[in-house]
């Protein structure tokens, strides 16, 4: 339906009175274009498909597997957490001599006996640190936080990550 140009104008009060839907809908109804979608600026941003944590965690992350290390460690990194990486039993050790973390977190290849001594190990170097085990080995274990089973997907290890956090933050005040 096509109105002439003279009914198409609306006077200066109706256009300065905003309609109640306007104030509800108004990130989505533009009355200056035709369209939302017409408006410069709205186009998204490439997703990364990973969760961005409000704040940083200093991360140990421990394989037993290098190469495994390496592609997990960049996937938590690009989380927006700052990941040290060990490979083994004894560089865990040493990292934490060295320095203390927020989170430690124990990947499938260790070996058995790695993630079983190492969660004792943490408490006893930093007491405060959690601890992650990827694996069910650590789901009974008294200085293990959290668990996962093996072979869960990537973004479950990063869910279990910010939930660690927010009880951490919960403990901290």
């Amino acid at each position: 339906m096509c109105l002439p140009p003279e009914k198409q104008r609306k006077s200066t009060a109706e256009r300065q009175a905003i309609p109640h839907s306007a104030l509800i809908f108004g990130d989505v109804l533009f009355f200056a274009r035709d369209c939302y979608r017409d408006r410069s600026g709205w186009e998204r941003e490439p997703d990364t498909g990973m969760p961005k944590s409000s704040s940083k965690l200093k991360i140990l992350y421990s394989e037993g597997d290098a190469e495994v290390l390496a592609s997990q460690a960049v996937s938590i990194q690009k989380a927006g957490h700052e990941v040290i990486q060990a490979v083994g039993r004894k560089a865990v050790e040493e990292a934490l001599r060295r320095e203390s973390f927020d989170l430690v977190v124990l990947g499938p290849t260790l070996t058995k006996n790695d993630r079983h001594h190492l969660p004792y190990m943490v408490k006893k170097c930093q007491n405060g640190t959690r601890v992650l085990v990827m694996h069910t080995d650590g789901e009974r274990h008294p200085c293990v936080d959290a668990n996962l089973d093996t072979g869960s997907r990537f973004e479950a290890l990063l869910e279990k990550i910010a939930a660690l956090q927010g009880s951490q933050a919960v403990l901290a005040k």
